[in-house]
């Protein structure tokens, strides 16, 4: 059995903020500072939009 996927940091193509979010997400995620799209779900992992600045390791 595979462990849980892990987290990824990135970074907001838009205002460059960085932000956790999960690398396998179900629905889109967006920057909490200005509203970008950061990923869109692909059903593995996530196609990211921002730039992935590292995994965070669990």
């Amino acid at each position: 059995m595979r462990g849980p996927a892990p987290f990824w940091i990135v970074k907001c193509p838009d205002c460059s903020t960085e932000q956790t979010m999960f690398s396998r997400p179900a629905m889109v995620v967006s920057c909490s500072v200005c509203g970008a799209t950061l990923a869109t779900p692909t059903g593995g992992e996530a196609k990211l939009r921002g730039e992935l600045v590292r995994p965070v390791s669990g």
